[in-house]
């Protein structure tokens, strides 16, 4: 399953979760903490410039986005974007925020194997696949809009997917460190490892996805998926 940016495709209705009340929910990115619920104009002036990013990406790629690109694509000014998503990581993270919670949306509430409805075990072997061809798919924006070091554990996406795995181990392994083992799980699908096992590497996604399944059965202590 492909996770590719379209921005201008409404978002999926959220399902209700079938997982536990608190699973944490995938917030809005890129919006002020103080301004949770966006007038009306104020929304649609947002679409507009991750629209006009959109369109720079697909033209001229990730690095052919700036502030002041997106402000002249959209005919508004810098300040406004500025104003909008922060700074540029902060406008690129928005731009995944589609994708993100599709994403969710499909593991919380999706058909299974992903979504509710199969063994914990399935669920966690096909999530890590979706994420890993998400990441993929979507490399050097997810690259550019990673946050620094010390934010990166901490964002509300990242936290969603982390809670997630832990809950699913939890059933799986209910004696292990399943904190922890959703954090090394998580490691293996960090797109700066997928960037160079595929393109500095040459691996094939094949085998990103053959080493997802052993860490799993190995960590799990479970059979591989034959």
């Amino acid at each position: 399953m492909l996770y590719a940016v379209f921005m201008s495709s409404a978002l999926p209705p959220f399902p209700k979760p079938e997982e536990p009340l608190d699973t944490p929910r995938l917030l809005e990115v890129g919006t002020a903490a103080e301004e949770p619920c966006l007038r009306a104009d104020a929304a649609r002036n947002r679409a507009r410039l991750l629209e006009a990013a959109a369109r720079l990406i697909a033209e001229h790629g990730v690095a052919g986005v700036t502030m002041e690109a997106v402000a002249a694509a959209a005919e508004v000014g810098k300040g406004t974007v500025f104003r909008r998503f922060g700074d540029r990581t902060g406008l690129l993270t928005a731009l995944l925020d589609h994708s993100a919670r599709q994403l969710q949306a499909d593991f919380m509430g999706g058909p299974p194997p992903l979504g509710p409805g199969s063994p914990p075990l399935e669920r966690l072997r096909a999530f890590g696949v979706a994420v890993l061809y998400r990441s993929a798919e979507q490399l050097d924006l997810q690259l550019a809009a990673q946050p620094e070091p010390t934010r990166r554990f901490s964002h509300p996406a990242v936290g969603s997917l982390r809670a997630h795995v832990t809950m699913l181990l939890r059933q799986i392994v209910p004696d292990g460190d399943c904190d922890l083992l959703a954090h090394t799980l998580l490691a293996s699908l960090d797109p700066a490892l997928i960037h160079h096992l595929t393109r500095q590497c040459g691996m094939p996604m094949e085998r990103l996805e053959a080493g997802w399944l052993d860490l799993v059965a190995r960590l799990t202590g479970t059979e591989p998926q034959r």
